[in-house]
């Protein structure tokens, strides 16, 4: 089964009443995803849980971002925003001795599973019906990866993930359209520094 076809699935099964704490990584990645969920969930958190983005001054950029979408943007249900404190020096913890792996390779799925982590903790302790993330929006992430290390994190925590790749059905076409409606900061890495490196060389 197709982690579409999956997520669809979980959907039309959701009980009464599900909760959904939404793990983004900023704005425009959210935005789709936040119109496509929210007709289903009766309330949303949006967590942006991101030690990955360098430097503070674009975390708080891409926050902004995040905060004027969910006050702008309707919504099918209620929608807030948790931001937990912005502890960059964890993200260098985990990543320690990766920092020259290729972009997509193993310092990104360490990066996911401090995130998703975090996420899933997040979710038990608040007794969130799901977690889920909006990382698979984007064409540049991979899907697969992405919901290998949601899933262990989920059976770690023992919480309910929502498996996506929200890219399917057009969604990423939309999230370009949504980000130019509400005229969001489209960022032209994807957050840390080592991506930034690999923009500029």
């Amino acid at each position: 089964m197709s982690f579409q076809k999956e997520l669809e699935q979980r959907l039309a099964d959701l009980p009464a009443g599900a909760s959904l704490l939404l793990h983004s990584c900023c704005g425009p990645c959210s935005s789709y995803v936040l119109e496509y969920l929210s007709r289903h969930f009766s309330r949303i958190t949006v967590l942006y849980y991101n030690p990955c983005i360098h430097p503070g001054e674009e975390f708080e950029k891409r926050l902004a971002q995040q905060r004027r979408l969910i006050e702008q943007m309707p919504m099918g249900c209620p929608v807030d925003l948790l931001v937990p404190p912005y502890e960059p020096n964890t993200f260098f913890e985990a990543v320690k001795g990766l920092e020259h792996c290729p972009e997509g390779g193993e310092r990104c799925k360490v990066c996911f599973a401090q995130r998703l982590q975090k996420t899933a903790e997040i979710a038990n302790q608040m007794q969130y019906t799901y977690f889920a993330t909006t990382l698979t929006v984007s064409p540049h992430k991979n899907a697969v990866v992405i919901n290998e290390v949601g899933q262990s994190a989920a059976k770690e925590q023992k919480v309910l993930y929502l498996p996506s790749d929200f890219k399917k059905k057009e969604g990423y076409k939309r999230s370009l359209v949504l980000s130019k409606e509400y005229e969001l900061y489209r960022q032209d890495y994807c957050g840390c520094v080592f991506s930034m490196r690999g923009e500029i060389e």
